[in-house]
Order: structure tokens, then C-alpha cells, then sequence
């Protein structure tokens, strides 16, 4: 894996969440493993779980954290033969080149702006950073995915398929819900893209107007009735998202669309998942969150183990003297 931008850059998902489940009974099992090496934090959105457990991750496997101070306003110039005599100060060639010299791995959180769908499509500042900043990229939310979102969805939902029916396959899905403003589409994208992985029954349920980019969805199914998606459900995941075809409007706001106990009687005593940050009583009620149907902190805490594979494999794979042998293979053991 020479960068994480997407849940594809998993060659084998299973082995994944297989060393995830391993890396989660034994958080310091790597400890020292990347003595040295220093990771740099580009955030040019806020974040919690994201910051938090990717710097706790990379403190347990002995990393140097490099935060570096930018703003949604970093003023970079990133066309070809610009001639930079207006408010751009510097070259992203220059910006990223630099930043390699002083990183090993390079995380990046930078949102869709959604006023441009093309625009957002091209990933720019992600984009820019594979080419020239010479170190490993790391997606820590872009304009499309948030992959390491998704291998904590995924680790979650296997972690509680031990206590389903015996051989029953998990039937999961994915519910858009009301919120106040327009959100991106990253979380929902990455986690179809995820589950695409799975033996899993999957469908996708939101209001007509709602769809996801056929790039992502593909074959899966979608149900614009929220109750019969819902039936015999074992896990729903809850997230608004806006309009693809109107591009990162608003359409809908249909309040009848969150998740509340009386949703949950069509399922399966399903499980309930969400990203956070959740909006109590728009998004999902509170008789839901806080009753044993909820892993949203579970889920969160997951965050941490999917970050620290990911980095650690990042070390692995782009230069064999950065991690142990006897570390690959006491992980593996522990699977």
C-alpha cells in the first residue's frame, strides 16, 4: 500500500479487519515501530475522533506528531505556469515538496466545498501531495471518501456479526437522515464502497432526489420506502448527505426520516451506527442512542484501530527497515 485514499487500497479487506481485531486486544503491540519517524497533520477542517485517534494511533506505534498550522485559507497556487502576481503565495509544488522533506507520512483532512462538483471531483490538495511531496498520503476525510471512517464501519458490524443467527448473512443499510444544513458525500461514498467488499445483504433507503453517484452505488440496491429497507435489518447506518444532482443543496428535510424505537420494530433488533458528530432528536433520537440498539461509541473507539493498521502498513509497505519482522508476524499471530 503505497497510500490510503481510498478502502480500495486494501488489497484484502478481510486480512484487514482480521488485524484490526488483532491491533484492538492489543493496542502496543507495535510500540517503537516507527521510533524516528514523524507524521504530519494537515487538518483544514475541524475534527474530534478523526485528530484524536489518529494521533493516539500514531503515538502507540512510537511516531513523532507533526501538527501543521494551515486554514481552509491556505493561499496555494496549484495551476501549471501561473503567473502568481494576485493572492497566492506559494506553489503547491514548493508547499508539498517541503513538507515530504520534513514528513514520512503525510494526513490530510480537506472537505468538498459543494458549490463545484467537478471541481471537488479532482481532489486537488490530495492529488497534489501524491505527486509531490514523495511520502505516503493518508485521507483523512476528502471530497469523496473518508476510508478509514469506513474500516472502522466494517470492523464494527463484524465485531457484532459473532452474535447473529449462525451463518446468517448481516443485512445492512444505509439510511439517509434529516439535518439542518447540507453535508458531503465522502462518509456515505466511502461506506458503499466498503461494504461493495462484504458478504453482506445491502441496501441503500433515502427520499427520491437523494441518490449517491452511480460511481459508488453501482448495483446496490435502493429502497425510497425507509421501512421496508428496514426490514429484518441487523445494522443501520445512519447519515444525511446532500443532493448529488442538484449539487450540495438541500431538497429534502423530511423530519419523518429520522431514527426513532418505532423505526427500529421493522428490523431485526438491528444495531444502529453513525459516524458522530450526531444531531440528538434530528438525526436519530435520544430513546435510540441511548439504548442497547446504539455502537456509535463502540464504532468510534474503532477509529483508533483502523488508523493504526493503516500506519503501520504504510510503514511496512513503503520500506521494509521501518517495521520488524517479529512485528508483522506477532500481529498476524494474534489474528
Amino acid at each position: 500500500m503505497k497510500h490510503f485514499l481510498s478502502i480500495n487500497d486494501i488489497g484484502d479487506i478481510k486480512s484487514a479487519i482480521s488485524t484490526c481485531q488483532a491491533i484492538k486486544r492489543n493496542p502496543y503491540l507495535g510500540q517503537g515501530i516507527a521510533k524516528g519517524k514523524t507524521l504530519g497533520l494537515i487538518f483544514l477542517n475541524p475534527s474530534l475522533r478523526t485528530k484524536i485517534s489518529t494521533i493516539k494511533a500514531a503515538q502507540n506505534l512510537g511516531f513523532n506528531v507533526l501538527p501543521i498550522d494551515v486554514s481552509d485559507a491556505w493561499a496555494l497556487e496549484y495551476n501549471e505556469g501561473a503567473i502568481m502576481d494576485q493572492d497566492k503565495a506559494e506553489h503547491i509544488k514548493e508547499a508539498a515538496a517541503v513538507i515530504g522533506r520534513y514528513c514520512d507520512i503525510i494526513a490530510i483532512r480537506a472537505f468538498a466545498k459543494l458549490k463545484h462538483k467537478a471541481e471537488d471531483e479532482k481532489e486537488q490538495i490530495f492529488q497534489s501531495f501524491v505527486q509531490y511531496a514523495g511520502k505516503p498520503v493518508v485521507n483523512l476525510e476528502s471530497a469523496l471518501r473518508h476510508p478509514l471512517q469506513t474500516l472502522a464501519d466494517l470492523l464494527t458490524i463484524e465485531s457484532y456479526r459473532e452474535k447473529l443467527e449462525k451463518n446468517k448473512k448481516p443485512k445492512v443499510v444505509l439510511s439517509w437522515a434529516p439535518h439542518v444544513k447540507a453535508l458531503p458525500h465522502a462518509v456515505a461514498n466511502s461506506f458503499v464502497e466498503g461494504i461493495q467488499k462484504m458478504d453482506y445483504e445491502f441496501v441503500i433507503t433515502h427520499p427520491e432526489g437523494y441518490e449517491l453517484d452511480d460511481s459508488f452505488t453501482k448495483d446496490a440496491k435502493v429502497e425510497y420506502d425507509q421501512e421496508k429497507a428496514f426490514c429484518d435489518a441487523d445494522f443501520i447506518y445512519v447519515k444525511n448527505w446532500s443532493s448529488v444532482k442538484e449539487y450540495g443543496k438541500v431538497i429534502n428535510q423530511d423530519k419523518n426520516w429520522m431514527i426513532d424505537h418505532k423505526k427500529l420494530l421493522h428490523t431485526s433488533q438491528a444495531k444502529v451506527m453513525h459516524c458522530l458528530p450526531v444531531r440528538r432528536n434530528l438525526v436519530i433520537a435520544d430513546e435510540v442512542l441511548d439504548s442497547e440498539h446504539s455502537i456509535v461509541i463502540e464504532q468510534a473507539e474503532n477509529r483508533l484501530y483502523s488508523v493504526q493498521y493503516v500506519l503501520a502498513e504504510l510503514l511496512h509497505s513503503n520500506n521494509e527497515k521501518l517495521v520488524k519482522n517479529e512485528y508483522k508476524e506477532a500481529i498476524y499471530d494474534e489474528c
